[in-house]
């Protein structure tokens, strides 16, 4: 349960942590690349390090643990579009 708590609140709070470095002339088209990055790899350490997280050998907990870093990277990025947009759309 704290595996998923750490991992959907870094999901959230790395996008606009991402845009806060990489937001200049040149360098914006980076912002989404480096976001699923660093949500990956908090997801692959949080299955190193929390057996409980996902089951299996150590191999396979920090694979797992990157896809679900990447599917928290699409929940962040989600949640972001909604409270900009709102529901109706952009």
């Amino acid at each position: 349960m704290l595996g998923w708590v750490l991992l959907l609140a870094g999901g959230v709070v790395s996008l606009p942590l991402a845009a806060t470095f990489l937001d200049d002339q040149g360098s914006e088209n980076w912002i989404l690349p480096v976001d699923v990055a660093l949500v990956a790899l908090l997801g692959g350490l949080l299955g190193a390090a929390l057996p409980g997280f996902v089951a299996g050998p150590t191999r396979r907990r920090v694979l797992v643990g990157a896809a679900y870093g990447v599917a928290a990277a699409a929940v962040g990025v989600l949640v972001f579009f909604l409270l900009l947009s709102g529901f109706e759309g952009a």
